[in-house]
């Protein structure tokens, strides 16, 4: 442990290396690393090693392994359930391997390293495509935010908005990966095919992935429909759009506590293909970053507000045409919460912290009413939550899309106070008993708040995870705390 005085001279300069502007090559012992949103991993780490290729990969792999130290990896830091820091480990940042390593027009294959973010993998794509007629565009990425990193999408096995889509695994060829001994292995469902299925989602714990190389789809024009509606009405109406051809979509719901249609009105929105020469207007209505920061400075200081003015903007945007990969992008903007704080004049810092549940989709609305009458009851702010589907992932071993989910995100609103800490974590662990009840599960990679029940109810593989996790790296060179509090969990 760390004194006071030191965790508040660490944490100082701590926020200089969460956005880069501070060079880890030159970092002096002991750097406080936190994560971007929720901003609750405060963690000092031995030192920051800035990675730029694979010879410095395997370089500092065996560095750490001859002074018998522990890696843990980040790239946007915006995972906030404590997989990307290890205290006193050796932080490889991956953030300079952010390059394109070759691309096949023909198959719609690219291979780029796994620090890439997701900006600027759609940037270079389309340079690579300078002059095509026809174009190849990602599948889906995490929404919410665009600095997140490829290697990051695979560590949580995460997904996108897509109606009729599994988890990201679906999109990946293959990827190569540094083991804890420096050697390169390539990873695909004919080589090595267990480490492929562990990796992903595998929470950076099997080895460091240098490079991956995603399954493009047929880049195309897509259009927004937008309709108010109600999760009583949702599913059927989600069935109807999907059979007949849309591709994308979610639904936002009120977190207005004192509307009778709490958690169940809400917005839907969803995109259906249009032919390739529809044109795309220029003064299209856009979600600036000015009224991006209002509409979230609105969802804490009045939340009626707040739902009928989002609603009033993506009315406003029905029938708007985009581009399939490009519509997938979102503002954000870090350290947000700092400005609310300051305005509301809250007495301790604030943050949101996620939480992701699945139930069966006939469940959906029986699950929304449930939390509603808990989030009243015990008083338990949220500030902004969506609904999504996915479909089942067959293929990874830590697998959460077990069958076709409805996905509910919540965004619970979370003073850095020992009573605001509890509040958040029991309202998570009340939203997983209501998931679990309806034979739902939730996702892990958000926090590690879950009891040993939940987490067995919800992934009884994961012992066996962390057995194969030890038998591929006996060393347990590849660490991070949140490894380390399932490692004692199921000790």
């Amino acid at each position: 442990m760390i004194s006071r005085r030191e965790f508040i001279a660490l944490a100082a300069v701590a926020p200089l290396y969460v956005s880069g502007c501070l060079r880890p090559g030159a970092a002096p012992r002991g750097v406080v690393v936190n994560d971007v949103h929720s901003q609750l991993n405060p963690t000092r780490v031995d030192r920051v090693v800035r990675v730029d290729s694979l010879s410095s990969v395997q370089e500092a792999i065996q560095r750490a392994a001859r002074k018998d130290q522990v890696i843990c990896i980040a790239g946007g830091r915006h995972a906030m359930g404590a997989q990307q820091f290890a205290t006193d480990a050796v932080l490889l940042d991956t953030t300079q391997l952010n390059r394109v390593l070759r691309f096949d027009p023909i198959a719609g294959r690219i291979e780029v390293q796994a620090g890439i973010q997701w900006p600027k993998l759609m940037a270079d794509l389309a340079q690579e495509q300078d002059g095509y007629e026809r174009m190849w565009g990602i599948a889906q990425k995490q929404t919410g935010a665009d600095r997140l990193s490829l290697g990051g999408a695979l560590a949580a096995n995460a997904h996108g908005r897509g109606l009729n889509m599994k988890p990201i695994i679906a999109d990946v060829e293959s990827f190569t990966l540094v083991d804890a001994q420096g050697a390169l292995k390539t990873c695909s469902r004919t080589e090595n095919e267990e480490l492929f299925r562990l990796a992903i989602g595998g929470y950076g714990l099997f080895g460091f992935v240098y490079s991956v190389t995603l399954r493009l789809v047929p880049k195309q024009k897509v259009q927004r429909l937008v309709e108010l509606s109600r999760v009583d009405d949702l599913m059927p109406e989600i069935e109807k759009r999907t059979a007949n051809g849309h591709l994308y979509g979610d639904f936002q719901f009120s977190v207005t506590p004192d509307d009778k249609d709490y958690l169940n009105k809400g917005i839907l929105a969803t995109y259906r293909p249009v032919p390739i020469d529809t044109p795309i207007p220029a003064e299209q209505k856009k979600l600036t970053l000015h009224k991006w920061k209002r509409l979230v400075y609105l969802a804490h200081a009045n939340p009626e507000q707040v739902f009928n003015e989002y609603a009033d903007h993506y009315l406003s945007t029905h029938e708007q045409i985009y581009w399939s990969d490009a519509h997938q992008s979102s503002s954000y903007v870090n350290n947000y919460h700092a400005e609310i704080d300051r305005k509301l004049g809250y007495a301790a810092k604030a943050t949101e912290v996620i939480t992701e549940v699945y139930v069966p989709r006939d469940a959906l609305a029986g699950f929304m009413k449930a939390a509603a009458e808990a989030f009243r009851k015990h008083e338990v702010q949220v500030i902004y939550g969506t609904i999504r589907m996915i479909q089942p992932d067959p293929e990874s071993f830590l697998a959460w899309a077990t069958r076709p989910w409805a996905c509910i995100i919540f965004n619970l609103h979370t003073p850095h106070t020992q009573t605001g800490k509890k509040r958040s974590a029991a309202a998570f662990r009340g939203l997983i008993d209501l998931a679990i009840a309806r034979g739902g599960r939730y996702y892990l990679t958000y926090h590690t708040h879950a009891t040993r029940t939940q987490v067995q109810t919800c992934y009884p593989q994961l012992p066996q995870f962390l057995r194969l996790k030890k038998r591929y790296d006996p060393a347990e060179r590849f660490q991070s705390n949140w490894y380390r509090h399932y490692k004692k969990m199921f000790a």
